[in-house]
């Protein structure tokens, strides 16, 4: 059993981390001053045109699109020393392309598709969203309500959608819908790729998230949708759908990973030099306890990160493995932010610190993407049915 990186990827998780450092970590003063005036957390225009340049340049681009679309088609295993880097700062940026639509395009396009949509967007040249979760229907795809009803050789879309992050950016969107009523999610759901400024595609509103982050609200007003836009076969969208999902929410395990690894790192800095009551806080046997079980649970958040990245770039079913790590990963940093947040006193609950951002954007991921709940409902049922 191989518990070290190769080379190539380790060398990998070390560029990323000195981008971080060097690139994102320098900005972080800018957003927190436009978060604490109200304006969210965003880059400036010249600023990702710079950090887009600078991290075009080093090659970190496209890291796991494949190799004839220009990426470099890197394994799952790569990408989690990169992502733990990219969460460890508050500095609002994504290396192009998204990962999760883009693994749940390379599953599903045709060569239309893929000349059209899947090779800009693996070349950064585009943006794009997912419209999932609905004003009745979240975490629960089976109370979907979007309908997709074909009109000759076309789809006509019809429905809401909410929550949907970039929805006013992109280019496209991929928008699941019901295209059997009787099937459901189970047969009768499919994905569709619904171009940003197609008729009908309105954007309803901004929703201010916790942490300075945005999503909208958006109405498919009657859609007319070309038919080779279909994404996939057609009632068979909950699938490639998962394996989005399950993309993202190793992602957020990877950035929990960062973001605790970082409140630790600040904690342990800081207590040393904090005297109170005649003694440095690093001599409290609370403090200290926060410290070694943070150093613990992140230890074995990693490992299990690493070991489900694995075993999917191996083929495995990871479903179980997923839903575990996502609410491991993203509860036990909410834990070691909250105790670092509390080391610090009243400065942990200023915004002149990133710790409120960080808690944020965890406690925005204890949601997204399937809540706390709905993983370990999933895990205790895979068990029980095991046992029956």
């Amino acid at each position: 059993m191989e518990f070290a990186l190769s080379d190539e990827h380790r060398m990998l998780k070390e560029l990323a981390e000195r981008f971080v450092k060097d690139e994102l970590m320098p900005l972080e003063g800018a957003v927190l001053a436009r978060d604490a005036s109200g304006e969210g957390i965003y880059l400036s225009k010249a600023e990702r045109v710079r950090v887009d340049e600078v991290s075009q340049k080093l090659g970190l681009w496209g890291l796991d699109a494949p190799e004839d679309a220009g990426g470099f088609d890197l394994p799952q295993v790569a990408l989690v020393g990169v992502n733990e880097a990219m969460g460890s700062t508050i500095t609002p940026y994504t290396l192009p392309p998204d990962s999760p639509n883009l693994r749940m395009l390379m599953a599903t396009v045709n060569e239309r598709q893929r000349e059209a949509y899947l090779v800009p967007y693996a070349a950064g040249k585009t943006i794009s969203a997912i419209g999932i979760s609905e004003p009745g229907a979240g975490a629960d795809p089976a109370g979907m309500l979007t309908r997709a009803v074909r009109d000759g050789d076309d789809w006509i879309i019809t429905g809401r959608k909410i929550w949907t992050s970039r929805a006013a950016e992109a280019d496209f969107t991929i928008v699941m819908a019901v295209t059997d009523k009787e099937k459901g999610a189970r047969g009768g759901m499919s994905a569709f790729l619904v171009d940003g400024e197609s008729p009908g595609f309105n954007v309803l509103r901004k929703i201010p998230m916790i942490g300075g982050a945005f999503t909208y609200e958006v109405a498919l007003d009657d859609i007319r949708v070309p038919g080779w836009k279909l994404l996939g076969k057609e009632g068979q969208g909950f699938a490639p759908m998962q394996v989005r999902l399950g993309t993202r929410r190793l992602e957020m395990a990877a950035w929990c990973i960062g973001l605790a690894q970082r409140a630790l790192d600040m904690m342990c800095d800081y207590a040393p030099q904090r005297v109170t009551f005649g003694q440095p806080l690093a001599d409290r046997q609370a403090v200290q306890w926060w410290a070694a079980d943070a150093a613990m649970k992140i230890h074995a958040a990693r490992l299990m990160t690493y070991d489900c990245a694995w075993k999917l770039d191996n083929g495995r079913d990871v479903r179980q493995e997923i839903s575990m790590v996502k609410v491991f990963a993203t509860e036990m940093a909410w834990e070691v932010i909250d105790h670092a947040m509390q080391c610090f006193g009243a400065m942990g609950m200023t915004k002149e610190l990133p710790l409120h951002l960080m808690a944020s954007s965890v406690r925005n991921m204890r949601i997204y993407d399937g809540p706390s709940e709905v993983h370990r409902m999933v895990v205790a049922r895979n068990l029980m049915g095991t046992r029956r």
